[in-house]
Parts: C-alpha cells; sequence; structure tokens
C-alpha cells in the first residue's frame, strides 16, 4: 500500500516534539536508499517514523528487518493501524532512554529523520552504543550536518564533527527545501550516513578526549594552549599554537594523551 493511499487522517505536528512530516516521496526514497548494510547489518531501527514516509520504503526492502521507535503516541496508533504488519516492532519510547538489549541481539542501522531540536543528543547516545550501530543515516538541520561531515580546517568543524569521525567515516547525501515538509520548518535540510570505522578504542582516555574536545572547541578562536588551561598547564608542543579548528581526531588523541600525564587518566 503507497503512502498516497493510507488512512487519509494526519498526525498533528507538535512544535514541543520538533516534529516536521517529510512529504516529499523521492527524498524519502533517497534517505532510504542511503543504507548500504555496512558490516553486513540485518536489522534497522528508524528514529522517530511519524506517519511512515520513510517506513513505508524500509519494509518493502527483504534485506532488513524494520523496527521504528517513536514517542509520540498519536503516531504510534496512526502506524500501528496503517503498517499492521510492523506491529510487533513499533517501540513506543524514547530513544534517548532506549535499552538495545530489550530488542536487538546483534548490530543493527539507524534511519530517521531527527527532530532537529534533540539531534546531537541522538548522536551522543549513539556514540555510547557505537559498537552496536555500524551505519546510520539521518536527516537533520543543514549546518548541523556539514558540520558533522566537515573535515578539520573548516569553519564548520566541531565538537560533534571530531568525536564522530572518530568512530565513523561521514558523507553528504542530500540536501532538502523547506517545502519538502509539513509544516516546513524555517531551514534547509542536510541527509548525512555515517559508516562505522575500524576504530574499536582510541589510544587514549576516552572520557578525557570528550572533555579535551569540548574544552578546546569552548574558545574555538583562542589558540589551544589559551582554550586548553581550564584542564591545565600544557608543556610546550606545536599542536597548542594551533586552533581546534585545525586538529584531526588523531591530533585531538595526542593532545589527550598530554593531558593524561596532567590530570590522570580518566579524570
Amino acid at each position: 500500500m503507497n503512502y498516497k493511499n493510507r488512512d487519509e487522517s494526519r498526525v498533528r505536528a507538535k512544535k514541543h516534539l520538533g516534529q516536521h512530516f517529510l512529504k516529499d516521496l523521492l527524498a524519502a526514497q533517497r534517505i532510504v536508499d542511503g543504507l548500504t548494510g555496512h558490516q553486513h547489518y540485518k536489522q534497522v531501527l528508524e528514529i522517530g517514523p511519524g506517519m511512515g514516509v520513510l517506513t513505508q520504503y524500509l519494509i518493502t526492502k527483504p534485506e532488513f528487518s524494520t523496527y521504528v521507535i517513536e514517542i509520540d503516541t498519536e503516531s504510534v496508533a496512526y502506524l500501528q493501524k496503517n503498517y499492521p504488519e510492523l506491529s510487533p516492532r513499533i517501540i513506543e519510547g524514547d530513544f534517548l532512554k532506549f535499552n538495545p538489549d530489550e530488542f536487538f541481539s546483534e548490530p543493527f542501522a539507524i534511519i530517521g529523520n531527527f527532530p532537529y531540536n534533540i539531534s546531537s543528543q541522538i548522536f551522543f547516545r549513539a556514540l555510547q552504543i557505537r559498537d552496536r550501530i555500524p551505519e546510520i543515516v539521518c536527516m537533520l538541520q543543514k549546518e548541523v550536518a556539514q558540520r558533522i561531515a566537515s573535515p578539520p580546517g573548516n569553519k564548520d568543524y566541531g565538537i560533534l564533527s571530531v568525536l564522530l569521525q572518530a568512530f565513523y567515516d561521514i558523507d553528504y547525501l542530500i540536501t532538502v527545501p523547506p517545502g519538502a515538509f509539513d509544516p516546513p520548518p524555517k531551514v534547509q535540510s542536510g541527509v548525512i550516513r555515517l559508516r562505522r570505522n575500524q576504530v574499536a578504542a582510541l589510544d587514549c582516555d576516552e572520557k578525557l578526549f570528550f572533555r579535551v574536545v569540548k574544552t578546546a572547541f569552548n574558545q574555538r578562536r583562542k589558540t589551544l594552549r589559551n582554550a586548553l588551561k581550564p584542564i591545565g598547564e600544557f608543556p610546550d608542543h606545536p599542536l597548542l599554537t594551533k586552533r581546534a579548528e585545525q586538529l584531526g581526531v588523531s591530533e585531538f588523541v595526542e593532545l589527550t594523551q598530554i593531558a593524561q600525564n596532567l590530570v590522570g587518566a580518566g579524570q
């Protein structure tokens, strides 16, 4: 059954949930086609399916078993009515509080039109369970998507760029205009794909790595010698003459190794 021929009653978009329902079917198809099956996963979890515009294409892919997680009870009722074949795999809940062990015994991909107001939180949660998630395909605010995919040396490059690029290879796929949504957002949207790389663990204390990256970018206009003073007085090092946006993941790892000698691993 095609999305256009389903129940004509619509779910009301709720501002507090950051809902903007995608209505451009070509864009929806292209987002779903962004899934590559990287590292041979067989299960896919869609975050915030709403009225199922992505879901309708996901469930036609025999190589994947599709699950959805939705916090909006009205959307859950709509999905249960219009996608009865999906009903056993509709999870009513909040992804940020989601325990994958309750539903998945093997790696699973994530896909979705992420609510703009919690997209960063979704990524931080995904990082916590990154070894369970070989691939992510998602749509979010264009400037955030560009920031995540941006290489070092670019003004868009930031905290999420470093933290996600430490563990994922990232591609910017397409731009989606406001008119593709109901209601239309005030900004453009971007679709990115993240594929898990071969880094099992960083060669430094991970908690401190996150702290170094965040501290460095909190004062991104300063040289790292000054920006990192809240952590401690670093010994002379060529990296400290640069600014945060000039460093790649490996260089932040190197700074973290130095920081470990200052504050102790794990602090």
